[in-house]
């Protein structure tokens, strides 16, 4: 067998941080420091995610708990009272009547009632009428999109004999949409 003659490269110092060719297995820290960058990628991705999508949608409350409560101690300011907006019969307005009940016809019946007390966007030229998704609605709704028609949602509650008022953008294509519940029957001759 033939002798092999060592040559400088055969004694490695033991704090060369190369083997070779090739490169020495990575510290454990720096794999720590990947993490960390993909972590803080994440959170600036997510952040700048719920930024885009609280433009794109308005009615997206984004809050950080906690973050406008008081802190133990202060003073807690009273909720400022609302200016009430008086009932107005506002014929023009679209109305849609949707029927949360089981009962067949009766979105039909209380747009007939609506236009028989004046409400002539309660017409089937004007308005619509059909059964909501829902045949289970415990309480009569009255939805209105626009602060401008408050007084004519108003108006129709105190119509209907009974109904919560709501601003909601839950039906974007009707501007005041009645959702009649179970509670309407009973005031029903």
């Amino acid at each position: 067998m033939a002798t092999r003659i060592r040559d400088r490269f055969d004694d490695i110092p033991d704090d060369l941080p190369r083997v070779g060719a090739h490169r020495a297995p990575a510290e454990a820290a720096r794999r720590w420091i990947a993490v960390a960058w993909a972590a803080l990628a994440t959170v600036v991705l997510v952040a700048g995610g719920l930024f885009a999508l609280s433009l794109l949608n308005p009615d997206l409350d984004l809050r950080v708990p906690g973050s406008d409560t008081a802190a133990p101690g202060d003073p807690v300011d009273p909720e400022p009272e609302q200016p009430t907006v008086e009932p107005m019969l506002d014929p023009s307005v679209p109305i849609t009547v949707l029927n949360g009940t089981a009962a067949q016809g009766l979105a039909s019946q209380v747009g007939d009632a609506l236009v028989a007390q004046g409400w002539e966007g309660a017409s089937t030229d004007v308005g619509s009428r059909a059964n909501a998704a829902a045949d289970d609605v415990e309480r009569t709704q009255v939805f209105y999109n626009d602060p401008i028609n408050e007084a004519a949602a108003r108006m129709l509650i105190q119509h209907l004999g009974v109904g919560e008022l709501r601003l909601s953008n839950d039906y974007p294509a009707a501007p005041i949409v009645v959702l009649i519940g179970a509670d309407y029957e009973a005031t029903t001759p």
